[in-house]
Parts: structure tokens; sequence; C-alpha cells
């Protein structure tokens, strides 16, 4: 199968746009990732799309990818839509690479989007759950946040974790997050900020959540035969994973981590022909800060139980041994559900662009994203790393003629 390479991502503002629409905002993450690619791209080029999105809010549920597409102008296209909770774009990336890899397509869209902040509370309460197991989880009153929470009280319990360890990964999220100028909560917090805060879901307090986001994120995916139309200095996509797992949290063995995204984490490990060791820096599914201390282990970056510890060590801030989210996570960037994972290849293609500003991770040649689908019904990850510029000269960019599949 032939190679998949990433040559252009770029995201909205995330935050609250009244003001916008989901189709303006899809334009908006389409026509800046296209200018992103460092050798240009026509519209024309692109051969197929894939879109992540929920639909929170009952907009648009049926053919919003055509939708979305047709509103940029990539007419008769095959656009598919892809809901997978919180890991819709996630999986319309590696949609996105199966085509390239397959042969089927030279230049695939993936791409994502919500809207989220033009309801009621109670509204949002409802489409925020409608992610997790519906029978014995949501309509016995269980919230988002309250799953969350038992997954913390379970990890306290078994290894000691702290609130306050929680606490310095809402505090490391800010401080990046405070850095990048798309970002909904573009504010530092302290740690007295976090631990003091409102109590959502106990343990959980306010610091320790995500915010309800609007917003868009698309990611360009192209073949080994049409890369060096596109870019000198190609990001490959060395590896990917996706895995599944039962959607409610009362049916699963253990609270204390997510399996899903262990699978997914070792399959894309594997097919990258890498370890956890050999990662510079990681995007992970912070929705709650629970969950990036669950992250840290599902991913092998430490022992299990030992992701409190990662987290007030300093490793993970971004001048450590291994920054996460330097975008500022979900936590601070914000979480637009259907957006949320080509988001994080939009930051995974500036970091290793070099064009991460003040967020920059020195020498960044392999970074790792990772997102997740509800409470763990779904994760997937990808592996990117920076191809030698030896690697890519030795290829010769073939020309190619266009076949496309258009509605007759």
């Amino acid at each position: 199968m032939r190679d998949a390479y990433l040559v252009g991502a770029a995201q909205t503002d995330f935050g609250s746009f009244p003001d916008e629409s989901y189709r303006s905002l899809f334009r908006t993450a389409f026509e800046a990732a296209r200018d992103s690619v460092p050798a240009g791209m026509d519209s024309d080029d692109v051969d197929e799309a894939v879109v992540g999105t929920l639909g929170v809010g009952g907009r648009q549920l049926g053919l919003s990818g055509p939708a979305a597409t047709e509103h940029v102008g990539l007419h008769g296209i095959p656009t598919t839509r892809v809901e997978n909770a919180c890991a819709a774009s996630g999986y319309a990336v590696r949609q996105a690479v199966q085509a390239v890899r397959s042969g089927m397509a030279d230049v695939v869209l993936a791409g994502g989007v919500e809207i989220m902040t033009d309801m009621s509370g109670d509204a949002t309460k409802y489409w925020l759950g409608v992610s997790g197991e519906t029978e014995w989880e949501r309509l016995s009153g269980t919230t988002f946040a309250g799953v969350y929470a038992q997954m913390a009280d379970a990890h306290m319990a078994e290894y000691g974790t702290t609130t306050e360890q929680m606490s310095h990964v809402a505090v490391k999220n800010h401080r990046n997050g405070a850095k990048n100028p798309h970002a909904q909560l573009g504010f530092e917090c302290s740690l007295e900020d976090a631990e003091n805060a409102q109590t959502v879901a106990d343990p959980l307090t306010l610091y320790h959540c995500c915010p309800t986001t609007d917003g868009a994120a698309v990611a360009l995916i192209a073949s080994e035969d049409v890369v060096d139309e596109y870019t000198d200095d190609p990001i490959r996509v060395a590896g990917v994973g996706a895995a599944s797992d039962a959607v409610g949290l009362f049916q699963r063995d253990s609270y204390t981590g997510i399996e899903a995204s262990q699978r997914a984490a070792e399959t894309a490990y594997r097919r990258a022909g890498v370890t956890p060791d050999d990662i510079d820096f990681a995007e992970v599914h912070d929705c709650f800060s629970i969950a990036e201390i669950l992250a840290y282990e599902d991913l092998g970056f430490c022992e299990p139980g030992e992701g409190g510890e990662l987290a007030e060590s300093g490793t993970t801030a971004l001048d450590g041994d291994l920054p996460v989210n330097t975008s500022g996570g979900l936590k601070s960037k914000g979480h637009p559900i259907g957006a949320t994972g080509a988001g994080q290849v939009a930051e995974a293609f500036k970091q290793l662009s070099g064009d991460a500003g003040n967020r920059q991770v020195e020498d960044a040649t392999r970074g790792l994203t990772h997102n997740v689908g509800g409470s763990g019904g779904a994760a997937v990850v990808h592996v990117f790393e920076r191809e030698a510029r030896s690697a890519s000269n030795s290829r010769a960019a073939k020309p190619r003629e266009k076949e496309r599949e258009v509605a007759k």
C-alpha cells in the first residue's frame, strides 16, 4: 500500500460564534488548510472528503458532509459523514488515510465541524449525553461529567491519584492555551483556581472540565505519488490505530483505563515501527483532566497508576521531556465535538512544520494524536513524522490524470 502524507491542516478559532453557521466555519477551516499547503493546492485537486460531526442541536443530521463540502466548492466529489461521538474527525482522518493508501484517491480532505453554544443548558446536557450508553446511563440521569467523575474516583481509590494532580493538568493546558490564538479559553489559571473552583461532578471542578465549543478543522492527506507537488518537507502518516469498546462505562472490566485507547495506541506504534519513547509531543483527548492522566497511561507514557505523578512532575509541560497538549488541549483550546480530532492534527502539522510560534517544541520530528469518543467507546491514534529531506528528494513526482466520480 502507498504511503500517506499530511500536506496541510488548519482550524478556525474555537469558541462561541453566534454569527457563524456550520457551513461558514467549515469554509474558514478549509480555506486555511488549503493555504497552509507549502506549495499551494487547488480545490480541484481534492478527490474525496470525509467530514466528522455529531450534529449537536439536530442541525442537518442527514447529508451534513455533502452540505459542508458543496458549500466550499468541492462539487461532485464523494463525501462521507462520519459520526463517532468526540472521535468523529479523528476517524475522518483515518478514513482519508485509508482512501489514499488503497489507491482510491490521491488527495483527501478530512475535517470536522460542530456548533454547540446556541442552545440552553438543558439542551446542551442532552446532546453531550447522546454519546453515552442510553438505557442504563443517560436515561438514569448520568451526565458526561458524571461518567468521568466515576473514572476519577476509581483511579483515586486504586492508585492514590489526587485532585491536585488533576489540577496540574488544567494549569499546564491553560498555560499552553494562553499561547494559542485559536484557543477558546486562552488564559492562564493557577493551581488554587483549579482546586477551589465550583464542583461540577465530584471530584471534578469547573477547571477539570472542557468547555462546549463552536469550531471546525480540516486536514489534507496526499499520496506518495503526488506529495512532492505540495511540499519539499513531507510529514508522513507513519502509523494509525483505532479500536472500539463497550459504550457504557458499567459494561467494562475497568474504570481506570480506556481499553480502546490502549489497543489503538498499540496498533499505531506497531505500524509506525516506534515505541512511546520515540514520541516528541502528543495531543491527547483531555475532555476532563482525569482523561489526560488516563491517556498518559493508556498510551504507554508511564505505567498504570503513575499518570498523576507524571502530570505534576513537569514532564508533559511545554519545556518538558514529553510536551502534551501544546495547543491547550480540549481543556483550554476547546472541544467542538466533530472538529476535535482534526484540530489535534492541525496542531501536529504546525509543530512538525516548525510553525507553532511560542508553543513550538524544539526539534520535533514525531508527534502523536489521540482522539476518544464518549467515555471510551471508540478511540483513534495517529503517529506523524517529519520525513528526512533525502527521502523526499528520492521520490519523483508523478503527473496524474484526475478521475472524478461525478454524479451524472
